[in-house]
């Protein structure tokens, strides 16, 4: 066992694995920029590292993988106009799509909460695991943002209107669901993680995907469908549509305890959050990479930066905790064409760019 240990971030060698350990229990291992650069160094080495055939992420504690990025540290930023987001969410997005590329197997143990930039640091590997504790949501529209670190790119590539609903509604997926939504691939007991993971550390040298899959799978509980997945038919018809005022009206018509408890889930959320998170996952549908949603991503966190809502929606969430906030557009039909289009602007030499 090698390596070096951060009081925040474990990265070290245990036989063939390289393990990377988010280490705030107390924050349920919410990651900092300094993190980021973190898990960046160390993929570094474990890449160059013969010795190391397979990656590990996992959470200290029992509450959870992640739950997401520094959102107080984002928001005392946003508002002195200073440049954290710029700086955080460029390096943290390049990070979402090395992983994605990750030429060694990765696994990401995503159990308890994951949230956010822990979504980002886990849905995009090769190999993603969930448990029967696993609650995973991108629930950025409440915060007057919306589901980044590729989560467009993601939620765009669930079945039918899943992801439009999981993105819009920032409801929470169990372990059979985010398998369903195509943000994990297998079910595995808390129970079992111990053994399966002592077996991660004494894979061979050069072991394949393949062969790491096979691996799961034996430990794997084999579900695949959640809650969520039973009303498929009904999401699709009710969020099969480009514009939130559509969706909205789908929802009143039917009138169903579902659509009425979906209804009132979204009067909770930033107008303008949503109307920029569809068109985001509109667009994201005909992406032809991670990296090209990242970029479009990045352009629209930066407006978000920029805004009252992102501020409002922190404050009632996080720092104040008052659950009101108020924001500014406060109807859906009042985020014109004219807001929605600076989210989507091409930003010259501050483009996110990808070695």
């Amino acid at each position: 066992m090698s390596g070096v240990e951060e009081h925040d971030l474990v990265a070290r060698v245990e036989g063939s694995a390289g393990i990377i350990r988010l280490n705030r229990p107390k924050a349920i291992n919410a990651v900092t920029l300094e993190m980021f650069r973190g898990i960046d160094k160390a993929l570094d080495r474990f890449e160059a590292d013969p010795a190391v055939a397979v990656i590990v992420l996992e959470g200290a504690g029992e509450r959870g993988l992640c739950a997401g990025g520094d959102i107080r540290a984002l928001w005392e930023s946003s508002k002195v106009d200073g440049d954290l987001g710029k700086s955080l969410w460029r390096e943290e997005y390049i990070l979402n799509a090395r992983i994605k590329k990750f030429p060694k197997p990765y696994v990401a143990f995503m159990d308890g909460i994951v949230m956010g930039g822990g979504v980002g640091l886990s849905a995009h590997a090769s190999h993603r695991i969930v448990t029967e504790r696993t609650r995973l949501a991108m629930p950025e529209v409440g915060l007057g943002f919306f589901p980044d670190v590729g989560g467009t790119y993601l939620l765009s590539r669930s079945p039918g209107e899943i992801g439009t609903y999981f993105g819009l509604t920032g409801q929470t997926m169990n372990g059979p669901d985010a398998i369903h939504a195509k943000f994990a691939d297998a079910v595995v007991p808390v129970a079992k993680w111990p053994e399966l993971r002592a077996a991660l550390t004494k894979v061979r040298q050069g072991v394949t995907a393949a062969d790491v899959s096979k691996l799961i799978n034996g430990f794997a509980a084999g579900e695949a469908a959640g809650p969520v997945a039973a009303r498929q038919a009904t999401i699709d018809a009710l969020f099969g549509f480009d514009r939130m005022e559509d969706i909205v009206a789908a929802l009143k018509r039917d009138g169903s305890e579902f659509a009425h408890a979906t209804l009132k889930t979204l009067n909770e959320k930033s107008p303008r959050g949503m109307v920029v998170t569809l068109k985001l996952l509109r667009l994201a549908r005909t992406a032809s990479s991670l990296e090209e949603c990242l970029v479009r991503e990045y352009r629209a966190a930066l407006e978000v930066f920029r805004s009252d809502d992102f501020r409002e929606g922190v404050r009632a969430a996080v720092i104040d905790k008052d659950r009101n906030p108020t924001w500014s557009p406060p109807r859906i039909e009042d985020v014109t064409p004219d807001l929605l289009a600076p989210y989507l602007a091409e930003i010259g030499t501050d483009e996110l760019k990808f070695n």
